[in-house]
């Protein structure tokens, strides 16, 4: 591996670290060589990425978290200095996009938007706020935001996540400005991925094909195609690269 993208010696705590992308971007980040803190509300889920790490020769440790919980929030970043000494990594990939939020704006009720924003936007804030110390403090911090094509364009009947994940957008350039050149901070913007998340897609023939019609590389991603972004963007291959958003959507947005 070049070393500009060597992550020997640094911390990172990946929130939705259970399964998935975030599964992907947590046994990534330890390949690189980072120590990693995979965080979710299932323990069953981020234990099983923490045994598959220390399986592979890596360092990791599990601990639950709900992003919208500020008390347990701090507890994965305590544990996280306490095992390892520090954060020098966050990535903020804790997202959902539940059935009750998707519909036209007269159909979707105001709590569904707010439970949304809550865990996709403040839950990032949230997470971000409680490692600031630490970042700063690193020779080389870095905090990485899974924002979403729905961050960059609009995307019908999806309102609360389009409005999370353009908010998100915002903040990371945002915070980009507020904390460089001690803290570089980017997002990664995916397009559909093949997960348990988006099964009901891949399954649904009309739409898959017309998710693979409006998607350049015609196909979904697999989750390893998107942790692969997030590795540069923590790494020194990067170096120069703050408030950026990078669409790894298979050129989505191209059109």
């Amino acid at each position: 591996m070049s070393e500009l993208f060597d992550l020997d010696g640094r911390v990172a705590v990946v929130t939705g670290g259970g399964r998935g992308i975030g599964r992907a971007i947590a046994m990534e980040l330890a390949n690189a060589g980072a120590a990693v803190v995979p965080s979710a509300r299932s323990r069953a889920e981020i234990e099983s990425v923490a045994a598959d790490i220390e399986d592979d020769g890596g360092d990791a440790i599990a601990v639950p978290a709900d992003v919208t919980d500020g008390d347990a929030v701090s507890d994965v970043i305590d544990s996280a200095t306490d095992e390892f000494g520090g954060i020098d990594i966050v990535v903020n990939n804790a997202g959902f996009n539940p059935d009750d939020a998707l519909g036209r704006p007269e159909t979707v009720e105001t709590e569904s938007l707010d439970q949304v924003l809550d865990v996709n936007l403040n839950g990032a804030y949230e997470v971000t706020h409680a490692a600031a110390d630490h970042l700063l403090e690193s020779d080389g911090g870095s905090v990485i935001n899974v924002a979403s094509v729905g961050g960059l364009v609009g995307l019908p009947r999806q309102h609360p996540y389009v409005a999370s994940k353009h908010g998100l957008v915002g903040l990371t350039k945002s915070m980009s400005l507020d904390w460089a050149p001690a803290v570089r901070v980017n997002a990664v913007a995916p397009g559909y991925v093949s997960t348990a998340l988006t099964a009901d897609l891949e399954d649904d023939e009309r739409l898959c094909r017309s998710i693979i019609d409006r998607t350049p590389l015609e196909r979904f991603a697999d989750p390893e195609e998107i942790a692969g972004p997030v590795v540069f963007l923590a790494s020194d291959a990067a170096s120069y690269v703050t408030g950026s958003v990078l669409a790894a959507d298979g050129g989505w947005t191209a059109r």
